[in-house]
């Protein structure tokens, strides 16, 4: 793996997970560490946590709970927006209630995924977010 790091063009997309749910936090890490071209570069289980751990870590994505203590989702995913214009953000969430995906992707989501559709599309996700900011960014 180290020379997938290290090989131009083929570096890992190093992901921030944060939920308040150690249980679900270790699922999502075996799920990303699955993917070859993500890896897990911390964990949070707050949005205060979060913030500082992506001044921190910098890594190029974070997938985050929209229900978290001390901060919220929805502001700290407008905080990183603000802050980090380039960061891939995703959204997780169990709750299908409209208004709430709707004012996370207004917060600055890149997308919001249903938990339980989690396995499915993350790695599309994220891998695709990711592309489309390297791409806003030159």
């Amino acid at each position: 793996m180290a020379e997938l790091r290290d090989t131009p063009g083929k570096r890992r997309i190093e992901v921030l997970l944060v939920d308040d749910d150690e249980l679900f936090v270790e699922s999502l890490r075996a799920l990303v560490d699955d993917q070859p071209s993500l890896s897990v570069a911390g964990t949070a289980v707050n949005g205060l946590e979060a913030i500082e751990l992506v001044e921190e870590l910098a890594p190029a994505a974070v997938v985050i709970d929209v229900h978290m203590p001390l901060l919220d989702g929805v502001t700290t995913v407008a905080r990183m927006r603000r802050d980090h214009p380039a960061l891939c953000l995703i959204v997780m969430t169990a709750d299908g209630k409209e208004e709430l995906h709707q004012a996370v992707s207004e917060a600055g989501a890149d997308a919001v995924l249903m938990k339980d559709d989690l396995a499915a599309r993350l790695h599309h996700e994220i891998t695709s977010a990711h592309a489309d900011r390297l791409a806003a960014a030159v």
